[in-house]
């Protein structure tokens, strides 16, 4: 048996709408989002009395998809330090495929993004970065050269 594909990414926030508008200017699409109403999710998660919201985006055109995560109770636990470094263990960054990385930055800006290091070009390939978004959620961002 092998995997079929790669369905989703969680992300758990506290500014659930902050990190949204930052997906969206990305490119991803709100599918939608609300309460997580179903029981079933604290067998899945190990976690009781649960009350969380999230949302759903996905990439146009693509199977994959960014679900996010507002934890009400019990509340959310901070990773330290915030702002890891890429060299830290544990899943450090989701990557994108964009049409124009430097407009993509430039739109990210406006939601408080910031280059991580800089766009570098990956011979005659890609152009590449990562950026720090709302909550330190790192993004990287690839343009592939024609």
């Amino acid at each position: 048996m092998s995997v079929q594909r790669m369905d989703n990414v969680l992300i758990v926030v506290n500014d659930l709408e902050a990190v949204i508008a930052f997906f969206v200017e990305l490119g991803l699409e709100l599918e939608g989002k609300g309460p997580l109403e179903w029981r079933g999710a604290e067998r899945v998660i190990g976690l009781e009395d649960v009350r969380q919201d999230v949302a759903m985006l996905r990439v146009p055109d693509g199977p994959g998809r960014v679900e996010l995560a507002r934890f009400h109770r019990p509340a959310a636990i901070a990773p330290e330090p915030r702002d890891a470094p890429a060299n830290t263990l544990g899943l450090r960054r989701v990557m994108f495929a964009v049409d124009d990385i430097d407009d993509v930055v430039t739109r990210l800006r406006a939601h408080g993004a910031e280059l991580v290091g800089e766009v570098v070009r990956y011979e005659n390939i890609y152009r590449l970065c990562y950026v720090r978004g709302p909550e330190g959620i790192v993004v990287g961002l690839a343009e592939e050269l024609g």
